[in-house]
């Protein structure tokens, strides 16, 4: 094994990272990152992939490409007879002309119905936007009653007068009528959710997490550099994985926890801060794998089971 690869190998142990894991994120074959940290360039399909490989390696697991390259010097090409292979898929890309030929007939389809319509809103548009003073000015005239004119009744069969009747004060006597404001219902704070260490299975540090029965409980992650990050649903990584991939700096991730549990895994854990509902919860291990497990009081405790093999 080179000190190159040793020194990539180190770095990908330290985040906890296998080579699966390396191919999935650069998408370079796994013999090709075997040969790397072997030393076994000739392996590798051609000079330039020699040194692409190994910075796109270097970057994955948090290693500066060019201070290690320039560290170990010129990388060794492979023999110039070596027959060159795909090792990363691209989409093909049609050409710009035949794309272009393509949607031309469904524009010129659409753009004459699309005018049409235009044409239509604007023109109703300008007739509800009339002029408010063009209105009969005659109607509003006759609706308005003189304040200084007094109206009366009719003279009763007595000869009296009655008394004119005001709209105004019947409206005054009547009282609005008010619907009673529902009171809120208290939902539980952060200090009714405890979280206590609760023993250990393998390399898996387990954690109880004590809520109120119906509550949420965020689980979050702040990164404050680069570390491989995978969070999944359950007791291990078999379950539903909600992230995957490194972090950076400054990077916030929410989740809720649920009945099933979550499994979190960091391969540098001085780089990442994982709270629940505020509490921070650790191991004390530069890479860990901690599981959560939801006790809502209900009598069914969220524990999995104590296999947490991945």
């Amino acid at each position: 094994m080179s000190e190159l690869g040793r020194q990539l190998k180190e770095a990908r142990l330290q985040k906890g990272m296998s080579l699966d894991d390396v191919q999935e994120v650069t998408k370079i074959r796994k013999k090709y990152l075997e040969a790397i940290e072997s030393g076994d360039y000739k392996v590798l399909p051609g000079s330039f992939y020699v040194r692409a490989f190994i910075k796109t390696y270097a970057e994955a697991v948090g290693m500066s490409p060019d201070e290690l390259l320039e560290e170990h010097g010129n990388v060794p090409a492979p023999p110039a007879d070596t027959t060159m292979e795909t090792v990363i898929q691209k989409r093909s890309r049609r050409p710009e002309t035949e794309r272009n030929a393509k949607w031309l007939p469904t524009v010129l389809m659409w753009t004459f119905p699309i005018l049409i319509i235009v044409v239509i809103y604007i023109y109703a548009s300008s007739l509800n936007n009339a002029d408010p003073d063009q209105v009969d000015q005659t109607n509003i005239t006759n609706n308005v009653q003189d304040p200084n004119t007094a109206q009366t009744s009719p003279p009763a069969s007595g000869g009296g007068v009655v008394a004119p009747t005001s709209s105004a004060g019947a409206e005054a006597t009547t009282e609005p009528t008010t619907e009673p404001t529902p009171t809120p219902t208290p939902t539980p704070t952060p200090q009714s959710i405890t979280v206590t260490p609760d023993g250990k299975s393998g390399k898996t540090t387990k954690f109880k997490v004590t809520a109120p029965a119906g509550s949420e409980v965020k689980v979050e992650i702040v990164a404050s550099g680069v570390s491989w990050l995978e969070v999944y649903k359950g007791e291990n990584s078999k379950g539903e994985k909600l992230s995957f991939g490194n972090t950076a700096a400054g990077e916030t991730m929410s989740f809720v926890l649920g009945s099933e549990g979550m499994y979190i895994k960091s391969g540098y854990s001085p780089a990442t801060e994982i709270t629940v509902n505020g509490q921070v919860i650790t191991d004390e291990k530069t890479s860990s794998r901690l599981l959560l497990n939801l006790d809502d009081g209900s009598g069914s405790e969220g524990t999995q089971s104590e296999g947490t093999g991945e």
